[in-house]
């Protein structure tokens, strides 16, 4: 139980407050949706001190069972009194309904379906009926707070209507640049030229133009506390001092780096946006910031100046006619097309970029609704332009374009997972199945318990993509397509991996973890054919992954023609894998007959992708 004074006053949110006030007061539900660091909480602990109401904690995650939730039997008391009143303990739902507080749900978005569904009755009627315990009503005074964060796709999944329907919404936002200073001097008490450069840096860092979600007010609470101790422990008297725009980069880095996630089709890190931050803010040859409290300069990303680190490329406007280029960011080689040859190359190419730099995404849209193929295959050799405005423009529409054809085909839902009896002593304890078990009166042994775990249909899959042979234009399209949809398809019943090979393995998403589709399409975008096929390598090295998951059925769908060209047979790798799926694009008579023959050994299936709109039905089919 959460005490009801706020640990800090509330700065801004004048109107959030006071529609969340009214909303208590005329008995509604409310979820509070914002980005990290917006103050949901410290707003609901103010408003439950103004009225006196106590505040019942509760941090979702996908281990909240409904009986932790609600609460559940003790079972040393129930094997002494038996299922007598007295022999429950009260979770936190319950705690808040009989005790005039409020429920305040953290992360809604990652609870399980499962357990949300037991408020349904809560929020509607106010009450909720408990086995064995009985009918339990809400006091006056009971309200349920949600709060949770849209804007992180890891981990969490789509709010049902039936919850939805029964909470009004309550969307924050970041406070003004003079509210965050306020914020940050509360908490800090530092001087007023630290918390001047920290909030002016982190408010940057939401405007620029590589950044998806810039550094929350934590940030520059963080920022300044780190400056402020090393600019001690260096003995250097203030901003003004020698080395102090070092120092400011340092602690930049330590408080920003790990809150900034740089925008889909950027390749660049989230240190060298924060260079270019500071640049704007504190030039290197120019004096520290002036203490004032100005308004945030225009983010340094808005102009013409460049996205990378390294030396510059060649500048707009200047068509080499060699397509052959190094990109040093990334260490490798990678062949990158000048205008002239995508001109000859694609009939509709002067219309989506008429001009250097310029990419016509009202143009792409027709010739994408006229000729999904052709546009795809543009699409993918835009992405790997000479001209560098271009080529970026042309990376992040295709993350958009690629992510949202890979979702065809498929819904997500929520509820994958279910409370199941489980004899391995996972989970919970479950004590009715345990009294069934267990003879009273002789010795409990650990065979005799019994208890209740989530679990599903679990299945892993890994996706293998040959970047061997023609691995251009359409074949490159087809490979991101496909490994978005199978990034899109992981959650807790699929487990989802992915992997690519010629002669050698690059295991791009390993098992077990999660990474944003748009990234995983990106770097699918520099992929070009070369070298020769081990598709037995590449078995193995799926079924390495596919051996780190609990599943019921371990699976490898392999984007490949399936001609091997080096190393052994594939069916000598087949050990390990429960079913082997080919998707096997713009086939020829001879990889046709391949994939079929191979498909068959892996007990799978082969599905022969000739446009990009074949994948969403293969894909339903394969991972649904």
């Amino acid at each position: 139980m959460g005490n009801p004074t706020a640990p800090h006053p509330v700065i801004g949110l004048r109107r959030e407050r006071e529609v969340l006030t009214v909303a208590l007061r005329t008995n509604r539900h409310v979820v509070l949706e914002g980005p990290p660091g917006t103050g949901k909480s410290t707003l609901l602990r103010s408003i439950a001190a103004d009225v006196g109401q106590e505040v019942v904690f509760v941090e979702g995650n996908a281990e909240l069972t409904p009986a932790r939730l609600i609460g559940q039997y003790d079972p040393a008391a129930v094997l002494a009194d038996g299922y007598v009143p007295g022999s429950f303990t009260d979770g936190p739902l319950l705690t808040a309904m009989r005790g005039h507080g409020l429920l305040y749900l953290e992360e809604l978005n990652r609870i399980p379906e499962e357990t949300l569904n037991v408020l349904i009755t809560v929020l509607t009627e106010g009450e909720i009926t408990v086995p064995r315990l009985g009918h339990v009503k809400a006091a006056a005074g009971f309200r349920l707070i949600a709060a949770m964060n849209p804007f992180d796709a890891i981990g969490t999944a789509r709010v049902g209507q039936a919850i939805a329907d029964r909470m009004c919404r309550v969307v924050l936002g970041y406070q003004d640049a003079a509210a965050e200073r306020a914020i940050v001097g509360a908490v800090t008490g530092a001087p007023p030229a630290l918390i001047g450069l920290a909030v002016r840096l982190v408010r940057a860092s939401r405007e620029h133009r590589d950044v998806r979600m810039g550094s929350s007010v934590r940030g520059a609470i963080d920022l300044v506390l780190l400056l402020g101790g090393l600019l001690d422990v260096r003995g250097q008297s203030g901003l003004g001092a020698d080395g102090a725009r070092e120092t400011a980069r340092d602690a930049a880095y330590a408080a920003l780096s790990g809150r900034i996630r740089i925008a889909e089709g950027v390749e660049r890190t989230a240190e060298a946006v924060i260079d270019e931050i500071l640049d704007g803010v504190w030039p290197e040859e120019g004096p520290p910031p002036p203490d004032e409290a100005d308004a945030a300069p225009e983010p340094p990303g808005g102009g013409d100046q460049g996205k990378g680190e390294g030396p510059p490329e060649t500048p707009a406007g200047t068509d080499s006619g060699s397509s052959l280029r190094r990109d040093r960011r990334s260490g490798g080689g990678r062949r990158q097309t000048s205008r002239r040859e995508m001109a000859a190359r694609h009939e509709a190419f002067e219309e989506v970029s008429p001009e250097v730099g310029e990419l016509d995404e009202e143009a792409f849209a027709a010739l994408m609704a006229e000729d999904a193929d052709a546009a795809a295959a543009l699409l993918t050799d835009l992405a790997a332009a000479t001209d560098r405005d271009l080529r970026s423009a042309a990376q992040r529409l295709a993350a958009r374009v690629f992510v949202q054809v890979g979702r065809v085909g498929r819904t997500r839902t929520r509820g994958t997972r279910r409370l199941v009896p489980d004899r391995r002593g996972d989970g919970d304890l479950d004590l009715d199945r345990t009294l069934d078990r267990w003879d009273v009166g002789t010795p409990l042994t650990t065979g005799d318990l019994v208890t209740r775990t989530w679990t599903g249909n679990r299945r892993a899959v890994c996706l293998a993509v040959d970047t061997s042979g023609s691995m251009t234009g359409l074949g490159v399209a087809i490979a991101a397509v496909a490994a978005a949809g199978v990034v899109l398809t992981g959650d807790e019943k699929l487990r989802t991996s992915l992997i690519t090979f010629g002669r050698d393995v690059d295991v791009v998403q390993r098992s077990g973890q999660r990474r944003a589709a748009e990234d995983v399409v990106t770097h699918l975008l520099g992929l070009r054919g070369h070298g020769m096929t081990d598709l037995a390598a590449a078995l193995r090295a799926a079924r390495l992954q596919l051996a780190e998951e609990v599943a019921d059925e371990r699976a490898v769908v392999l984007l490949s023609d399936c001609l091997h060209t080096t190393g052994d047979p594939p069916e000598t790798a087949l050990a390990g894998i429960d079913r082997l799926d080919v998707l096997c694009p713009l086939p020829t008579p001879e990889a046709e007959e391949a994939a079929r023959a191979l498909a068959a050994r892996g007990g799978g299936s082969a599905q022969m992708v000739r446009t990009v709109r074949d994948l969403g039905p293969a894909l339903t089919r394969l991972l649904g």
